[in-house]
């Protein structure tokens, strides 16, 4: 049981990692010839998966990405399994504000306890996509954090190592020496594969400084492929990092939304803030649930709502 948990929040780990990058990738990708149009339009058309979803209620106008308007993204990590829709292990939300050139990005624990939208029910927030997929979702999020959802991803846990791949592996300096799922990590300059980016990240209970030291290396791979992947002028792989985004990505976000978003918010990217929202642990009915407060949730929804210039 207790190598089943740990298993589980080493792939929530490594999708807050997913979240940034892919974003990153949107943001600072564009199309600098047939070929790599082609290999982009082909990955975007394999990802794109509109939902059938009313306008949100928290919004009075569709936003207007070509008006440079803020905007959000829900970013799913789904553990997909055969014959059933899993659950969202990993859920993110992201505004993007051009006018701040900023992106915030809130990670909301899978244990928070909130009422599951269209149920009427109290439940663990990442059963919402168990119910009612990436519908139910996000109206889930919309309603927990009081803000609108404009966009989704929804994210293969186990893919985002090829993504790595595909961009040639990063290069990070290491400080702590470990090893990890038989893999030896020494102190100094080391250059990873997919695979090994997956394990170096995951690290946590051997590192004195616990979960601290474990998102020193969140933030170093991120960096690393942001590096990496941001500029794919300069890649000769790029249609294997738009494949790996294809097979591993589905979102409403159209190839038209997509261009105006790397058009008009390009600069968003240089500013990456990484929020959290705390709770207390506790136990009803047998089950673990994290307990946000009123005051935390308050606080969380109007640093959001001031970051997407909502009145």
């Amino acid at each position: 049981m207790r190598a089943e948990k740990k298993k589980k929040k080493r792939k929530r780990t490594w999708l807050r990692i997913t979240g940034v990058v892919l974003l990153i990738l949107i943001l600072g990708a564009g199309a600098y010839g047939y070929s790599v149009y082609k290999s982009l339009t082909d990955a975007v058309e394999a990802m794109h998966q509109p939902i059938d979803r009313k306008k949100s209620e928290k919004r009075q106008e569709h936003v207007t990405l070509a008006k440079k308007q803020p905007f959000s993204v829900l970013m799913l990590g789904v553990d997909e399994r055969e014959r059933d829709r899993g659950r969202s292990d990993t859920i993110i939300v992201l505004t993007v504000n051009p006018n701040q050139n900023s992106v915030k990005m809130l990670s909301i624990p899978r244990d928070t306890r909130t009422e599951i939208a269209g149920k009427g029910t109290e439940d663990k927030i990442n059963h919402a996509y168990a119910f009612g997929g990436v519908e139910m979702s996000i109206s889930t999020v919309e309603d927990f954090l009081d803000i609108p959802i404009d966009y989704y991803m929804q994210i293969n846990m186990e893919g985002f190592k090829d993504i790595v791949d595909a961009v040639g592996g990063v290069t990070v300096n290491n400080d702590l020496d470990f090893t990890y799922e038989g893999v030896h990590f020494p102190k100094g300059e080391l250059t990873l594969n997919g695979e090994k980016a997956l394990k170096y990240s995951r690290m946590r209970y051997d590192d004195p400084r616990g979960d601290y030291g474990r998102q020193l290396r969140q933030r170093q791979i991120i960096q690393e492929v942001i590096k990496e992947g941001a500029s794919l002028s300069t890649l000769t792989n790029y249609d294997e990092i738009f494949k790996a985004l294809g097979s591993n990505v589905k979102t409403n976000l159209t190839f038209d939304e997509m261009v105006k978003i790397q058009k008009n918010y390009k600069t968003a990217g240089n500013q990456i803030e990484q929020m959290t929202i705390s709770g207390n642990g506790t136990k009803i009915n047998g089950v673990y649930y994290l307990i946000v407060s009123d005051e935390e949730k308050q606080r969380v929804q109007n640093e959001l709502k001031k970051h997407l210039e909502l009145n």
